[in-house]
Protein backbone atom coordinates (compact mmCIF):
# COMPACT_ATOMS: atom_id res chain seq x y z
CA UNK A 1 0.00 0.00 0.00
CA UNK A 2 1.33 3.46 -0.65
CA UNK A 3 0.40 6.48 1.54
CA UNK A 4 1.18 10.48 -0.16
CA UNK A 5 2.73 12.82 2.02
CA UNK A 6 1.41 16.59 1.88
CA UNK A 7 3.35 19.42 1.43
CA UNK A 8 2.94 20.16 5.52
CA UNK A 9 3.82 17.08 6.17
CA UNK A 10 0.95 15.10 6.84
CA UNK A 11 0.45 11.47 5.64
CA UNK A 12 -2.90 10.09 5.46
CA UNK A 13 -2.62 6.40 6.45
CA UNK A 14 -5.40 4.07 4.54
CA UNK A 15 -8.28 3.36 6.25
CA UNK A 16 -6.95 -1.13 6.05
CA UNK A 17 -3.91 -0.05 8.31
CA UNK A 18 -5.93 1.62 10.73
CA UNK A 19 -8.62 -0.85 11.12
CA UNK A 20 -6.11 -3.08 11.54
CA UNK A 21 -4.92 -1.93 14.27
CA UNK A 22 -8.12 -0.62 15.84
CA UNK A 23 -8.32 3.03 14.66
CA UNK A 24 -6.29 4.31 17.36
CA UNK A 25 -5.73 8.56 17.32
CA UNK A 26 -2.23 8.63 18.29
CA UNK A 27 1.21 6.78 17.30
CA UNK A 28 4.39 7.07 18.78
CA UNK A 29 6.44 7.56 15.77
CA UNK A 30 10.46 6.98 15.69
CA UNK A 31 12.93 6.40 13.05
CA UNK A 32 14.91 2.94 13.23
CA UNK A 33 17.36 2.07 11.01
CA UNK A 34 16.08 4.42 8.19
CA UNK A 35 12.43 3.11 8.32
CA UNK A 36 9.45 5.80 10.23
CA UNK A 37 7.93 2.56 12.83
CA UNK A 38 4.25 3.74 13.81
CA UNK A 39 2.89 2.06 16.86
CA UNK A 40 -0.47 2.85 18.10
CA UNK A 41 -1.04 4.35 21.61
CA UNK A 42 -4.18 4.14 23.54
CA UNK A 43 -4.63 7.04 25.46
CA UNK A 44 -6.29 6.95 28.75
CA UNK A 45 -7.98 10.06 30.41
CA UNK A 46 -6.29 9.51 33.75
CA UNK A 47 -2.86 9.59 32.38
CA UNK A 48 -3.90 12.68 30.10
CA UNK A 49 -4.65 14.18 33.62
CA UNK A 50 -1.84 13.29 35.08
CA UNK A 51 0.75 14.28 32.54
CA UNK A 52 -1.78 17.76 32.13
CA UNK A 53 -0.59 17.99 36.00
CA UNK A 54 2.62 17.27 35.89
CA UNK A 55 3.36 19.98 33.36
CA UNK A 56 1.60 22.70 35.58
CA UNK A 57 4.07 21.29 38.20
CA UNK A 58 1.05 20.59 40.61
CA UNK A 59 2.02 17.22 42.72
CA UNK A 60 -0.02 15.03 44.90
CA UNK A 61 0.51 17.67 47.72
CA UNK A 62 -1.00 20.24 45.84
CA UNK A 63 -3.91 18.04 45.03
CA UNK A 64 -4.08 17.18 48.44
CA UNK A 65 -3.88 20.72 50.02
CA UNK A 66 -7.13 22.03 47.40
CA UNK A 67 -9.34 19.00 48.26
CA UNK A 68 -8.43 19.81 52.10
CA UNK A 69 -9.21 23.61 51.41
CA UNK A 70 -12.77 23.09 49.61
CA UNK A 71 -14.27 21.36 52.78
CA UNK A 72 -13.60 23.77 55.37
CA UNK A 73 -16.31 23.99 56.86
CA UNK A 74 -18.71 27.01 56.01
CA UNK A 75 -17.57 27.13 52.50
CA UNK A 76 -19.81 27.04 49.99
CA UNK A 77 -19.26 25.62 46.92
CA UNK A 78 -19.01 27.60 43.66
CA UNK A 79 -18.15 30.96 45.62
Amino acid sequence: MLAKMTSKNQLTLPRRVTDAVGAPQYFEVEVRDGRIILTPVRIQQAEAVRAKLAELGIGPGDVAAAVAWSRKPGRKVGK
